[in-house]
């Protein structure tokens, strides 16, 4: 390509010449990308595909523009970009080199390269530039593996990561304009929150499907864009119906104890598969395995895991309904909340416990080496045989991990139940995420 092509291209992503669509505000992740920009690091940003990575990136873009930064000292280019008609490092440097000499940035360049892993042997131009300080680098992918395994071997300690999810359910009522000021207000709107989380947990929170009225449909486009690119296309897979039915296979049945045998049984599928398949699909954020808490590493590693879903509105698009869903979503739901938290907190670690006569806790909180909570995620506490076995399984795990800390989290159940000597807090799931986004006083919970 020549090098004026080039810049057309690059033209329509940046700033230089006008404003750019930046979507809807992320605070989360552009003030957490402005606290890595300080650093001398190259700066990582993974996640899903759609997970709104660009839209971030273009959100940086505009703050450093508002806080002083000339437009012209920063590109960003995707660089999955179909207009490009080539490919590799040697491009990779055509395409700096024409924004050098037509664009002639005044100081350090900042850019922002979204979609890297399409560049084989990006990371060693990556080094290259960090160590002659060419360049402020930040990059996206959507491949966590990808990204870790080339930077860990060539840029050991001069990257940090972060990660970008779909929307947390504060961002979800902001990009749906619900707000609260005080608890008046929060009392008034708690109908159309209630309703909220209940599209939240049908079509889940990806950005673009948010906003959009064909949710399904782009959902469904969504799975077929990661199954082609990040895991056929990438990884080379013939079998393309085998990665297909396995990742139908764990949409279908989050939340659940499932083993690389029992899944080799039930899809009929060899077992090296199996596992080369489930590795797949989570280095391309599709799930993500919870493993069994144990002080012994080997039993956990023995243990069957627990699969969740990045969203769950791709569990709803594309695997198969249940009866028993609605409390299995609602898990998924818990399970990416926290999943969120472990991102800004990297001392955080999750599992979930089970004891010999499976009983089950469903997350235990973990904090370098103090087990911080329990908690269990149960839909219909009315039951009332229902709300004694989670009880007893609470009970039992409390006693043998030394835990008071513990809660239920539930559809509409509110309040606190004596467990032994301890309080049990049961919440309802609108209130708890909201509490851990901090939008919501912890003393919420005690309302009735």
């Amino acid at each position: 390509m020549r090098k004026d092509e080039i810049i057309q291209i690059l033209d329509d992503w940046n700033f230089w010449n006008r404003d750019q669509r930046i979507g809807l505000s992320r605070p989360i992740y552009t003030s957490r990308l402005e606290y890595l920009f300080s650093s001398n690091q190259v700066i990582t940003i993974t996640g899903p595909r759609r997970a709104g990575k660009s839209f971030v990136m273009r959100q940086m873009i505009k703050k450093l523009i508002n806080n002083g930064q000339n437009p012209k000292d920063i590109m960003h280019v995707n660089l999955e970009d179909p207009r490009f008609t080539e490919s590799g490092v040697l491009f990779l440097e055509k395409i700096f080199q024409a924004y050098r000499e037509y664009i002639s940035p005044q100081n350090t360049p900042i850019l922002f390269l979204d979609e890297i892993q399409e560049i084989e042997g990006f990371e060693k131009w990556i080094r290259m530039m960090h160590e002659l300080s060419k360049a402020k680098i930040i990059i996206s992918g959507s491949n966590a593996s990808l990204l870790s395994r080339e930077l860990g071997t060539l840029l050991t300690g001069r990257h940090i990561d972060m990660e970008v999810f779909p929307l947390s359910f504060g961002e979800f009522l902001s990009f749906n304009n619900i707000a609260f000021t005080n608890k008046l207000d929060l009392i008034g709107r708690e109908w159309e929150i209630k309703g909220a989380l209940r599209k939240y947990i049908e079509y889940g929170s990806f950005p673009e499907v948010t906003l959009s009225e064909q949710k399904k449909e782009i959902l469904l486009s969504y799975f077929e864009d990661a199954i082609t690119k990040d895991l056929l296309r990438r990884y080379k897979i013939k079998k393309a119906q085998d990665m297909r039915s396995i990742a139908k296979y764990y949409l279908s049945n989050i939340a659940a104890l499932s083993t690389f045998k029992s899944i080799e049984r039930a899809l009929d599928m060899s077992i090296t598969s199996v596992k080369s398949y489930t590795g797949y699909l989570e280095q391309a954020y599709l799930v993500f395995p919870l493993k069994r808490f144990s002080f012994k590493v080997r039993e956990q590693e023995k243990s069957p895991r627990k699969i969740y879903a990045i969203d769950t509105g791709l569990c709803n698009a594309v695997g198969f309904r249940f009866s028993e869903n609605d409390g299995r979503l609602a898990e998924n739901v818990v399970f990416m909340a926290l999943k969120r938290q472990q991102n800004l907190n990297p001392n955080m670690e999750l599992f979930y416990w089970k004891d010999v006569h499976h009983r089950e806790v469903d997350f235990v909180v973990k904090e370098g080496l103090e087990i911080k909570s329990l908690i269990q995620v149960c839909w219909n506490m009315h039951n009332e045989k229902t709300r004694n076995r989670e009880m007893r399984s609470l009970a039992k795990a409390m006693k043998e991990l030394n835990v008071t800390k513990t809660m239920i989290i539930t559809d509409e159940t509110e309040g606190e139940e004596k467990l032994h000597d301890n309080k049990v807090k049961l919440i309802p799931l609108w209130k708890w995420l909201l509490t851990e986004e901090g939008l919501l006083p912890a003393e919420e919970f005690n309302r009735n």
